[in-house]
């Protein structure tokens, strides 16, 4: 059994002699992962939302490029002592395994990329936002970051993500509706840190990115910052996910590539078999995070089609966007070089979203990062 080992950046260590580079063969079976979740056998590269017209050629969007893991593969024994993280399954010392959930609002403007911090987040949502953009929400356990940002403003739907694991949530401010309503009704299920009001503490802004994408944090900045604000400083013992350890290399399939279309720009992944895990592109280049020069991974990436539309509660401007994440609906679990149909569920704003396979059984996640890629209906996911 492959074994992986917490190292300060989250990097999967192997007891293999073996590194193989992802290929993307020619000619290889595309399918294509509809709204509704299902995956279709095409004989040609191109991406079909399940409920529209085919598109053009134009419109299909680009296979990613191969990216190559850089990361260190040397065999690593996980010491005795080590516990599962709460959040994401990964092995770690006690001390970092049960830290408090720390959510970070993080901005995806083109100017914010690259973002820093993401390779050390247990958990990452990547959801649109206003203007036609998107806006990451990564959450730190057992990973440590010497740099988080950009910070931007919270939006309802990530508050109410943050409440799945009473996290300390981070951010610079926000919408009427989730300054005014939404935060101060989910009190007590998140512990707010905000910038513009009253929660500067672990905040600061650098000079090498113009306002107001120049915000960022820390981890250590931000675990200071707890006492200070009466927080608590260890996980709240909230239900979590199961999971389960990697499958033998000789189980692994070769290879999957998959792209996540958002409006400006994809989010790619491709399948390592030695590392079992999925590595990040965005907009076709291999996502380094600038805080460690590390190649960013998941271990597990869900794709929840999630209903989008106007905010129903917006105070301030009609138009502001808003993610319907309570209640249920189609998704794609991507673990091991395999893509599973499956069904999201959260049953309140503040339960946890759990991924049920077609069977009517809770999926486990793989041990590691969790990418959740929330998109609308008919968004034409393509894999191969």
């Amino acid at each position: 059994m492959i074994q992986r080992a917490w190292t300060g950046h989250r990097i999967p260590v192997i007891a293999v002699g073996l590194i193989a580079v992802v290929a993307i063969v020619a000619g290889s079976l595309l399918v294509v992962v509809s709204a509704g979740g299902t995956a279709q056998a095409s004989a040609t590269p191109s991406a079909v939302p399940s409920d529209s017209p085919s598109p053009s050629p134009s419109d299909s969007p680009t296979p990613e490029p191969t990216a190559e893991p850089t990361q260190d593969l040397s065999p690593t024994a996980i010491p005795a002592d080590w516990v599962a993280s709460d959040l994401d399954g990964a092995m770690a010392p006690p001390n970092l395994a049960h830290r408090l959930p720390m959510a970070i609002m993080v901005d995806d403007n083109e100017v914010a990329r690259p973002q820093s911090g993401i390779s050390s987040a247990s958990i990452v949502y990547q959801a649109f936002a206003d203007g036609g953009e998107d806006r990451y929400m990564f959450i730190f356990q057992e990973g440590t970051a010497t740099d988080i940002g950009p910070v931007r403003s919270a939006r309802p739907y990530f508050v109410y993500w943050a409440a799945d694991f009473k996290a300390l949530l981070g951010h610079y401010g926000g919408d009427a509706n989730s300054l005014q309503r939404v935060i101060p009704t989910m009190a007590k299920y998140i512990y707010n840190m905000d910038d513009l009001n009253g929660g500067s503490c672990p905040f600061h802004r650098i000079d090498t990115r113009a306002a107001p994408h120049n915000a960022y944090t820390n981890s250590a900045a931000l675990i200071a910052c707890l006492p200070k604000r009466a927080y608590p400083t260890t996980y709240q013992k909230l239900p979590t996910w199961t999971f389960k350890d990697d499958i033998p290399f000789v189980q692994r399939p070769a290879s999957q590539a998959i792209v996540v279309p958002y409006r400006t720009g994809t989010v790619g992944y491709q399948y390592d078999p030695p590392t079992d895990s999925y590595l990040r592109l965005v907009s076709g280049a291999p996502e380094i995070d600038p805080a460690n020069k590390q190649q960013v991974y998941a271990h597990t990436v869900v794709v929840l089609y999630q209903v989008y539309g106007n905010d129903p509660n917006a105070m301030d401007e009609a138009s502001r966007p808003y993610v319907f994440n309570v209640g249920s609906g189609k998704a794609t679990v991507f673990s091991e070089g395999q893509a599973i149909t499956a069904t999201w569920k959260k049953t309140s704003n503040t339960a946890l979203t759990r991924l049920y396979d077609s069977a009517g059984k809770e999926i486990p996640f793989t041990r590691g990062a969790i990418f959740m890629q929330s998109v609308p209906p008919g968004t034409a996911v393509t894999v191969k």
